[in-house]
């Protein structure tokens, strides 16, 4: 089940890519290929089959023939992007919906006619790890590169999503929106939600409350703005 973005509550089948370019503050997923994939046949069975990794393109299309009446199926990781070969050569009856950090404008060009939905998010540099200046503006242009490259058309949904954590810096998102609100549908304002793992005082979640409305105030000014936090989190889905 999607749990984030304006397709929240569709049902999908899941391809999480190992792997991923980028090291962000508030990851949550372990990229680690330890040669085996876990495999769950029977959908919120929560009982997966170990799979030898990585499976060939013919093995994963064979794997997702079990899934039916799906809204599209989600390539995640990690970064799918790194992967834009392997994903060119899928054949697939439901649409892609590709979820990517588009910081790969090369590998992004690759899939301009193979994905059907874009989850497409914007990394603050306030939220990655160990960069610089210079990294920090190639990481800007790259960004917007791959939302121009992957924009919303009459054949594709293209939209932002941008994680507010704690280290959010909101003055950089104006500019960021501005640079790619010709390319997308819409945007999400995702607030870092720490249900299970990291719990917040009722003071801090009204702080972050009211942080958020003003910043999704300003951004109407632009374009499209919703504020949905990830719900698989709520409901213990992952």
């Amino acid at each position: 089940m999607q749990g984030e973005g304006p397709y929240v509550g569709t049902r999908q089948a899941f391809v999480r890519f190992s792997g991923c370019n980028l090291n962000c503050n508030y990851c949550d997923t372990d990229f680690a290929n330890p040669g085996t994939c876990d495999y769950e046949q029977v959908e919120g069975s929560g009982s997966f089959e170990k799979i030898k990794n990585p499976v060939s393109i013919s093995q994963l299309e064979s794997m997702l023939q079990p899934f039916k009446k799906l809204h599209s199926v989600s390539l995640t990781g990690g970064e799918p992007l790194l992967y834009a070969d392997f994903i060119e050569k899928l054949n697939l009856a439901s649409p892609l919906y590709l979820e990517s950090n588009m910081t790969l404008p090369e590998q992004a060009r690759k899939l301009d006619e193979k994905v059907t939905y874009v989850s497409g998010d914007f990394k603050l540099p306030e939220s990655l790890r160990g960069i610089g200046p210079e990294a920090r503006e190639a990481h800007l242009k790259n960004t917007v590169e791959c939302f121009r490259l992957l924009r919303k058309n009459n054949s594709r949904d293209c939209f932002c999503k941008i994680v507010i954590d704690r280290n959010a810096e909101l003055e950089s998102v104006n500019p960021a929106v501005e640079a790619i609100a010709p390319y997308v549908s819409c945007v999400i304002l995702q607030p870092e939600t720490p249900i299970g793992r990291d719990p917040m005082s009722p003071r801090s979640i009204q702080a972050s409350v009211q942080r958020i409305m003003e910043l999704q105030k300003s951004l109407l000014e632009i374009i499209d703005t919703r504020v949905i936090p990830q719900t698989h989190r709520m409901w213990g889905c992952l």
